[in-house]
């Protein structure tokens, strides 16, 4: 499935949507793992509380997300389905791969800005009609959007600071 065709039926939207929900947990369970692997030299105050943060806004936009594909009319994806195709396309690298935890946090906030922007000029792109009101999908992934592009701000100011 590819993100940058416009979305045409209440499946697709679903699978999109689910797609974002196991990239939100993807970036909460790096976001659990780095706070409790790393001691408390590579993990100051600032850097604990982004990562608490980002967990707990990424349950947040989870749970918007089941909300939309709770409402459409639609097929479930099977979770192993979604969760290979989000490590195929956007889970490519580990925590590991990145110098140091902002690096990975960086790479977390902008894979999913991307995926929404993705999304949404995908759906833009469309003139199928769904089963949800699609102004409502866009507001929801804009604001999720939104908040990504917040967390892509925060992590480089806090890594800037650091230089």
């Amino acid at each position: 499935m590819s993100v940058t065709r416009p979305v045409g039926s209440d499946h697709q939207l679903a699978r999109l949507l689910q797609i974002g929900m196991v990239l939100e947990e993807v970036v909460e369970a790096r976001a659990h793992k780095h706070a409790q692997t790393l001691d408390d030299d590579a993990l100051d105050d600032d850097v604990r509380d982004l990562l608490s943060e980002a967990a707990e806004e990424s349950a947040e936009h989870r749970a918007a997300l089941a909300s939309l594909v709770d409402a459409l009319d639609a097929e479930r994806v099977p979770f192993e389905q979604i969760q290979t195709l989000v490590e195929a396309q956007y889970g490519k690298t580990k925590p590991e791969d990145f110098d140091g935890v902002l690096y990975d946090q960086l790479c977390n906030e902008e894979t999913a800005y991307k995926f929404y922007d993705d999304v949404i000029a995908s759906l833009e792109a469309s003139d199928a009609q769904f089963s949800v009101d699609r102004e409502r999908v866009i507001e929801v992934l804009s604001d999720i959007r939104a908040e990504e592009a917040d967390g892509v701000e925060k992590v480089t100011r806090l890594m800037e600071e650091r230089e």
